[in-house]
């Protein structure tokens, strides 16, 4: 899979042909320093930015063969993505945000508030149903994104730096959250991350650099990480 911005002389090449499988029931982590291409691969994933070449098939439907509108289904129905700068709708409160994707399936609004309730008492604000993200710290304005990604069940959940804003009991509520959701046989989960904290959490660790997939790492827990894992710092 490719990818480039810009034309003529002004054209960049940003993914230089990706070659990565990603397993149903597993959490993997894609890491590499910043500007190598991580966004713009998970972003191609998702749906929401189209690759000049190559293949992307998820749960064996061809992404880049899809119209437009059955595309947006698609997403819809199978994925959450948890942004970097959350994107939460100022004027809605918490459980009005967590409940979107539910609502654009069709949901009625009773039953999306509902499941959007249970999903922001699972990431500790249950004390902070009706607030507006304005009234929110940052790593809880986070946490409402992640209930939002959440509610309506995807089978691909796609996190960019889903901790960067959170602490260290918090971060470790977030990611058993998601092993939890990884642990379906149908379900997968992506995480792009600076944060070498959760590493123990993934299954497998994808490594980027320059455009490019240079490492894909099976994580055991009794044996050490490669070196250049071990440099990675928390962002």
């Amino acid at each position: 899979m490719t990818r480039s911005f810009g034309d003529g002389d002004s054209k960049l090449l940003v993914l230089k042909g990706i070659d990565l499988d990603v397993r149903c029931g597993d959490i993997t982590m894609l890491v590499g320093p910043s500007g190598c291409g991580k966004t713009t691969l998970i972003s191609i994933i998702a749906g929401t930015l189209a690759a000049d070449a190559g293949e992307l098939v998820v749960f064996d439907n061809d992404l880049r063969k899809m119209r437009k509108s059955a595309l947006t289904r698609f997403r819809a129905q199978n994925i959450g993505f948890i942004f970097q700068q959350f994107h939460l709708i100022p004027t809605l409160t918490c459980i009005e945000n967590a409940s979107v994707p539910l609502l654009i399936q069709g949901g009625s609004t009773r039953q999306a508030e509902k499941k959007a309730r249970a999903m922001l008492e699972r990431v500790g604000l249950g004390d902070h149903m009706k607030k507006r993200p304005a009234q929110l710290s940052g790593g809880q304005q986070q946490r409402v994104a992640i209930a939002r990604a959440l509610v309506h069940e995807p089978r691909l959940v796609i996190c960019d730096e889903p901790t960067a804003a959170l602490d260290a009991k918090n971060g470790r509520v977030v990611m058993e959250l998601f092993e939890h959701v990884a642990k379906s046989p149908e379900r997968a989960v992506i995480i792009v991350t600076h944060d070498n904290r959760i590493f123990q959490h993934a299954n497998r660790i994808a490594s980027m650099d320059d455009g490019a997939v240079f490492d894909v790492h099976d994580v055991d827990g009794s044996k050490p990480l490669p070196e250049h894992l071990t440099h990675i710092a928390h962002a």
